[in-house]
């Protein structure tokens, strides 16, 4: 027995002491390879799953890493049956191999004949397959590589893929790094992506995934398809590529609702390719419009069902995918892993903080008292509307007029979900409200007025998750959410991180209603932050901000 942190258990599960002097240490030891299930105060609970163990694979760790990490850090003996299936389990992927034959083109080659023999016999493979080359080989068809990686992936089998890629229409990039250039936690992702192929790269909000798309596109130096959430985040990439690389205006198109503009690098949205007319994805043509050398998939764990499917036909083209976080809330990691590819690089989010990239960020739980009469609402609504009450309690309007009191002047985001109570609260804090039927135009000016500080408190709906760049904003507060969505909450705890001018911090604030459905869904959403070490300090409203409320 040592002293350390961790309590590794035989059911895959490691606990980790929060408040062990060692504790920051080992959650960066284990973060590559363990996922975070639950976060109370003291104790942190990690599960060690096997897509972990392959995404960690692919991203260069080795299970020696993996067994050492555990045995460096845990308290007791780590037990020994654990240990042989995390070697069992990281050996498991590459023992396929997708690869180009000279003569059969697509195959699949096995360094296990016993593995192809158990492949061969799954009848939901085999029409993916044609014939078998010799003892180890089998050939695929080419329009099956994606769905064939995506069944190798659910039968414990994940095939690493080295089949190449089409170079696709070559169009010089490259960035123009004047007075500025590259961190190098940026070329490190982006070198990790090339040298994959393809891959996911997992970086905090507000540490310029941007950047390393354009120097991914540099490296391909070919024509590019960028995939993002919105319109507004659309833009902001132009903005961004014109300014820090070669490409002009006119090299860079938008295909959106207002424009259908196709040029060699072309922006769209994710909405605007799902659209469907008469029951059909007409827009999913501009997969093929061009013959693209790279497609980036900005903010990739909110990639839609329509576009898995047809990024399981785009497996010869470069693909890659950006996101602070890997989590899905409908649990589709693992076609993320089939598709667009296995994480190639994750930098934690306070290695970032401490290299003063991303601003230090405090966060706090304020909890509130339904009143009577909302209580007896909320026990009597019917299950569907009971989050929405819970959320939306009158009694919230006042706890957050009294937190922007407490920070006179700073530039301040309040976010919700519900726009009657974002209309009440644009209304008690004299603020202008950005939700999703304000105009492209008006959201822009308004955001566009906040950054140069002429408004000092925006009210947003959903709009601002996603790749706003904010820099300035440095108070957030959330007074409903989607449910628990735990990328929801790092998306917006991210709209703050951006380095602030005068090198202060930030402040982000979750307003809950106690006793509630509310409060249930807050902890689940706090669990990504309390992954990448963030804390969550919890202040009853009438001690934060007196007995008035």
């Amino acid at each position: 027995m040592t002293d350390g942190p961790l309590i590794v258990q035989s059911d895959k599960t490691v606990l980790l002491e929060v408040d062990h002097e060692l504790a920051g240490a080992a959650r960066a030891a284990i973060a590559p390879f363990a996922e975070l299930e639950r976060a109370p105060e003291h104790v942190h609970t990690y599960r060690i799953t096997p897509l972990a163990l392959w995404n960690a694979r692919a991203a260069g760790h080795d299970a020696e890493q993996v067994v050492d990490a555990l045995v460096s850090f845990s308290r007791y003996a780590v037990p020994q049956p654990l240990l042989v299936d995390i070697v069992d389990t990281m050996a498991r992927y590459g023992r396929l191999q997708l690869v180009k034959h000279p003569a059969h083109g697509l195959t699949l080659v096995s360094f296990d004949r016993a593995v192809l023999e158990e492949v061969l016999r799954n009848k939901k493979i085999t029409p993916m397959l044609g014939a078998r080359i010799d003892e180890d080989t089998v050939v695929v068809h080419p329009s099956e590589r994606g769905r064939v990686k995506q069944m190798l992936l659910k039968i414990g089998w994940p095939a690493e893929d080295l089949a190449g890629y089409v170079d696709g229409e070559a169009h010089p990039i490259s960035l123009e790094q004047d007075g500025w250039h590259l961190r190098d936690y940026q070329q490190l992702a982006a070198d990790s992506f090339w040298s994959g192929g393809s891959g996911v790269v997992v970086l905090p909000c507000g540490a310029g995934k941007t950047l390393v798309g354009a120097a991914a596109m540099a490296k391909a130096g070919a024509t590019t398809l960028i995939l993002v959430t919105n319109i507004v985040a659309a833009r902001q990439w132009k903005r961004e590529l014109v300014a820090r690389t070669s490409l002009t205006e006119d090299e860079i198109g938008e295909y959106s609702g207002e424009r259908k503009e196709i040029r060699p690098v072309t922006i769209s949205t994710y909405q605007m390719i799902t659209r469907r007319t008469k029951g059909e994805y007409r827009h999913l043509e501009l997969f093929d419009s061009r013959d693209w050398g790279l497609i980036i998939y900005d903010e990739v764990h909110l990639l839609p069902a329509p576009v898995f499917r047809m990024t399981a036909d785009l497996q010869s083209k470069r693909r890659l995918g950006l996101t602070a976080t890997l989590i899905r809330e409908d649990g589709r990691e693992g076609d993320v892993f089939s598709l667009i590819g296995p994480k190639r690089y994750d930098a934690p989010w306070k290695d970032i903080e401490a290299q003063g990239w991303i601003a230090p960020a405090e966060c706090v739980e304020v909890r509130v008292t339904m009143t009577d009469n909302e209580r007896m609402m909320y026990a009597t609504a019917e299950p569907e509307e009971r989050y929405r009450l819970c959320s939306t309690v009158h009694t919230k309007i006042a706890v957050v007029k009294s937190i922007l009191e407490k920070h006179p002047g700073e530039q301040t985001l309040v976010i919700g979900a519900y726009l009657d109570q974002l209309d009440e609260l644009g209304a008690a804090l004299d603020a202008p409200v950005i939700q999703g039927s304000t105009r492209t135009k008006e959201r822009e000016a308004l955001f566009d007025a906040f950054r140069r500080g002429e408004v000092s408190t925006l009210v947003v709906s959903k709009v601002a998750n996603f790749s706003i760049d904010l820099p300035e904003a440095s108070v957030a507060v959330q007074v409903s959410g989607t449910f628990g969505s735990r990328q929801e909450e790092a998306q917006r705890l991210g709209r703050l991180l951006r380095p602030k001018h005068d090198g202060g911090g930030a402040m982000f604030y979750s307003v809950v209603a106690r006793d509630s459905l509310d409060a249930d869904y807050a902890a689940h959403r706090q669990r990504f932050l309390a992954e990448q070490g963030y804390g969550y300090i919890i202040r009853d409203a009438d001690d934060l901000l007196g007995p008035a409320i």
